[in-house]
């Protein structure tokens, strides 16, 4: 006779809870087995079996023909399911319950520099936020924060993720393009610097949209109260995955809505009144010495 099996977990971050279902036959120590992913797209995710919340914000029922919907509280998985795309809702659903509690994760990088707290934006492009984060540590800057960049209500750096780049994707989330992560650092800087945590909350005072391409003359420019959100908004929106798979054939159901959206420009639009500034170089070395310049 097969034993139904049901497992219930509750991952945090900060105050914000999710809660975890796994229901099937095949035995489990854990829902998700592996952290270094949460802790490296979050920042601080702890997980626990003390199960507080009344249902699950999550749930795989292993058993059945593979889908994934959601029902506007419960992302519901059923069928066989690589442990990535599993990974990959649960960051989004925390993220979500984040914002409830008036935490909003970046895609950026962050660095205490010079007396300053400095995010270095991943916004449409993505060119350049771990290298500008490297570098400015090579200068003596302080790590805040790598991949995620946590930040309140009234534009405080809260916590961060520490891990430069993931080193292991897990099944189903394999990418070609990510394949080398550590080259570039191997390019720029030979090996990688050590540098010191700054641990303390603090807000950040000045945004850099990097651009670094090989063949960049460098510029930098301030940048309009559009281009700000823009590229602000991209960031906050890289968490909900609108424009991903989870699998072949299955795009990652919509979790966001209209109200959610307005609430997050309304933050975006007060985040976006501090500098902000894009700039081009073709290294590392070049963007901060651009960045020296405006602090």
């Amino acid at each position: 006779m097969t034993v139904a099996i049901h497992l219930a977990e509750e991952f945090s971050v900060g105050p914000a809870r999710l809660r975890v279902d796994y229901r099937g036959s095949e035995p489990r120590d854990h829902v998700l087995e592996d952290m270094n992913f949460l802790n490296y797209r979050l920042a601080e995710v702890s997980r626990s079996a003390a199960v507080t919340l009344e249902k699950p914000d999550v749930l795989w029922n292993r058993e059945g023909e593979k889908s994934v919907s959601y029902d506007g509280h419960t992302v519901t998985f059923s069928g066989p399911w690589a442990a990535g795309p599993l990974q990959k809702v649960v960051v989004t659903m925390l993220a979500l319950r984040m914002e409830t509690k008036g935490l909003h994760p970046f895609h950026a990088s962050a660095v205490r520099y010079r007396g300053k707290t400095v995010m270095f934006l991943g916004g449409e492009s993505n060119h350049g936020k771990s290298m500008g984060q490297i570098e400015a540590c090579r200068r003596g800057a302080l790590l805040v924060s790598t991949e995620t960049t946590i930040v309140d209500e009234s534009g405080r750096a809260v916590m961060g993720s520490k891990d430069v780049y993931l080193k292991k994707r897990a099944e189903g989330t394999e990418r070609a393009d990510k394949a080398a992560p550590a080259r570039g650092v191997e390019k720029f800087f030979g090996a990688m610097p050590t540098w010191e945590i700054h641990a303390e909350p603090s807000l950040v005072d000045v945004v850099v949209v990097p651009a670094i391409d090989g063949n960049f003359e460098p510029s930098l420019s301030e940048m309009i109260p559009f281009e700000r959100q823009f590229q602000t908004l991209h960031s906050l929106q890289n968490y909900f995955l609108l424009n991903e798979l989870l699998a072949p054939e299955w795009p990652m159901p919509i979790v966001d809505s209209e109200a959610l959206r307005r609430a997050r420009a309304a933050f975006v639009a007060r985040f976006s009144e501090r500098p902000f500034y894009f700039v081009r170089a073709a290294t590392p070395q070049v963007l901060m010495d651009e960045v020296d310049r405006v602090l």
